[in-house]
């Protein structure tokens, strides 16, 4: 089982992440500034990889190798939209 401190750590850290999301796609509608919309877009996927070794380890049975795996493509993919904003 997974201990309530890292869960705790998790959730902060998609909290977190779906905040700048959040403010970032604001920025975006309210500018039509284009890289803005990949900063909102890499953090989610940034905060969807927060969370997902846990769950694919619990739900799914995935080792957590497998789902650790998954959880660095998950946030590479985001690092990458934010790399794509800087670049624009």
């Amino acid at each position: 089982m997974i201990e309530t401190p890292v869960v705790a750590a998790k959730l902060i850290t998609l909290g977190l992440s779906l905040v700048v999301a959040y403010l970032a796609y604001h920025g975006y509608r309210r500018n039509e500034h284009e890289p803005m919309l990949y900063v909102s877009v890499g953090f989610v996927f940034i905060g969807a990889g927060a969370i997902c070794e846990g769950l694919i380890h619990l739900v799914l049975g995935a080792s957590l190798v497998s789902a650790g795996l998954i959880q660095a493509a998950i946030v590479s993919s985001g690092m990458v939209f934010i790399l794509v904003s800087l670049t624009k």
